[in-house]
């Protein structure tokens, strides 16, 4: 038993050999070559005398090789090539015919014989006239018993797990009868010492005292403790031994994280040019949990400062109440702005992974637009949806991206104008063959609104720019007024198709084409562009360098975009 598992294993190593061995087989048969030379390893000798000292080794283990795939009667004849300084080992097989299948028993008893996961996958592998291979034999049981382990059946066991060899006959009957036992439950949870309420640890648990066992809920809770903000280390375990009537108590220990972190950050962009972060958060402040922070924000076109209180509600990981309120000013090209918020957003994460947000906030406004100015006072409420599925945070090989918001208000509460907005915009990224990667985006806008002249700039859309239709600067895209100047439109498309060939790792040349605009009404023109890039997963993430030119208007020059960030 030990040689087959050793065998199995083997069979998973596909590297080749050292070219001192070299393996002839009639018929040629790819599998029985690769195993054997994997089983063999590397062989080499000083002389054509010291290579025939190996042969006959060499010979067993070829025999032990193809007997994992079922050749019982092949014939193996070592020679020995090459000169003398150089010889080299063949071995020359002849396969002769394999053991079949004869009768295949496969049978689970037990509480769990019904469950999904415990019945045997449809393998031809594993069907009377079937070849024998000894790693499809092995992989279903190893199947059943990491079944078992992963949904708590610690109790299970194989009251039969027989392969029996007529090697006469070139026949093999499999017998596995597996006994799942009782199916393990979670029991109470236990926290180390933490400065929280036992109460705030206890809503952070995913599943109730007496819930089947599942080491993917063991996991999850791990992840939702690593993922609430309060712990910098964090240890689940339920160990089967210390069950008592079958029900394994769950320990979390719990290592509480500073509770000061002050940030800096920069960046460069084409469309807001250097900009520089900073922020401090307070990730808790008492044992209930709550927390707060502030972020200071500085570019040549935005300056921008927050501040924000969070209560966690239940679960608290994933649900929360956030205060806020701040200052922004905004100066790009004929649009001046300066806006005063004040407002809470409930935020939660859904069952179905989507991120819901509901606000409710007090804006205040002065701008001046094109040649107009003016000042709003809008109390807006806003419903938002948004969901990311990705391979990976920073460097996606697939996934995409979705998100919603819809705001709006009502004149005469607390608001000046009526208007109702909605935002959409999705994401997707597909990798094809490791290195052709297909990245697709849309967005649309619109506001409703019979004061539209009122709504205030930050309501209003505006296209071009990096993250927008490239060959165009930044919210230079939008319809403009009677002396010309760019006052923001009432509805948005802003589309892009995008090829990427990775040439080297971690570098990759794109194509792309972009389409949209920001207009008053859907029949509008739109505006196309098409250009060649440049991107590289740096350490600190992807940097994206472009070169687009406008389609739509050939006069326009051009242009260089420049950003960092992930791509979904």
């Amino acid at each position: 038993m030990v040689r087959f598992l050793t065998l199995l294993a083997l069979l998973l190593f596909t590297a080749a050999a050292r070219a001192e061995l070299e393996v002839k087989v009639e018929p040629r048969n790819d599998a029985a070559r690769k195993n054997i030379e994997a089983f063999i390893g590397p062989v080499s000798a000083s002389s054509r005398e010291g290579m025939w000292r190996l042969a006959r080794s060499s010979r067993e283990q070829a025999l032990s090789a193809l007997q994992a795939l079922g050749y019982y009667h092949p014939r193996v004849r070592p020679r020995v090539t090459g000169s003398d300084a150089d010889p080299v080992l063949l071995l020359e097989v002849t396969l002769g015919e394999p053991v079949l299948l004869d009768e295949v028993t496969l049978e689970v008893s037990g509480s769990g014989r019904d469950a999904d996961y415990f019945r045997f996958p449809r393998s031809r592998h594993l069907m009377p006239g079937a070849q024998l291979h000894h790693g499809h034999y092995e992989d279903t049981k190893s199947l059943l018993e990491n079944q078992a382990l992963r949904y708590g059946y610690f109790s299970s066991e194989f009251l039969e797990n027989r392969l029996l060899i007529d090697v006469e006959e070139n026949l093999a009957d499999v017998v596995l009868r597996y006994d799942t036992g009782d199916r393990y439950r979670l029991g109470s949870v236990s926290f180390s010492e933490t400065p929280f309420d036992l109460d705030l640890l206890q809503r952070m648990v995913p599943f109730y005292p007496g819930v089947p066992y599942d080491a993917d809920l063991i996991a999850e809770f791990n992840r939702e403790l690593l993922s609430s903000g309060y712990f910098e280390a964090v240890q689940v375990s339920a160990p089967p031994d210390q069950a008592v009537d079958g029900e394994i108590p769950v320990r979390a220990e719990l290592k509480a994280r500073d509770p000061h972190s002050l940030g800096f950050g920069g960046g460069f962009s084409t469309d807001v040019g250097p900009r520089a972060k900073a922020d401090w958060k307070q990730h808790w402040l008492n044992s209930r949990g709550h927390s707060r922070g502030a972020e200071l924000e500085l570019s040549e076109p935005r300056q921008k400062v927050t501040s924000w209180y969070q209560i966690p509600l239940t679960p608290p990981q994933s649900s929360h109440l956030r205060f806020f309120s701040g200052w922004q000013r905004e100066h790009i090209d004929d649009t001046e702005s300066q806006t005063m918020v004040l407002g809470g957003l409930f935020q939660r994460r859904l069952d179905n992974g989507w991120n819901r947000s509901i606000g409710l906030r007090l804006e205040q406004e002065r701008y001046s637009l094109g040649s107009d100015s003016g000042r709003s006072t809008l109390l807006i409420p806003s419903l938002g949806f948004q969901r990311t599925i990705s391979d990976d945070s920073m460097d996606p090989s697939q996934g995409y991206s979705m998100m919603m918001d819809l705001q709006g208000a009502k004149a005469g509460v607390l608001s000046d104008i009526d208007f109702l907005r909605l935002n959409m915009a999705v994401k997707g990224l597909y990798t094809l063959w490791d290195n052709h990667r297909f990245l697709a985006r849309a967005q649309l806008g619109g506001i409703a609104s019979d004061g539209f002249a009122s709504v205030p700039p930050s309501l209003r859309f505006f296209a071009g720019g990096d993250q927008s239709v490239r060959g165009y600067d930044y919210r230079t895209l939008a319809p403009t007024d009677e002396t010309g100047e760019r006052v923001g439109g009432r509805y948005l498309m802003a589309t892009s198709a995008e090829y990427q060939y990775e040439f080297r790792p971690k570098w990759r040349a794109a194509v792309f084409i972009d389409h949209g605009n920001a207009v008053d009404s859907w029949e509008d023109p739109m505006k196309t562009s098409a250009g060649l890039g440049i991107r590289w997963v740096s350490p600190v993430g992807p940097i994206r360098l472009d070169l687009a030119k406008s389609v739509s208007d050939p006069d326009e020059g051009v242009r260089l975009h420049f950003s960092m960030g992930a791509e979904l």
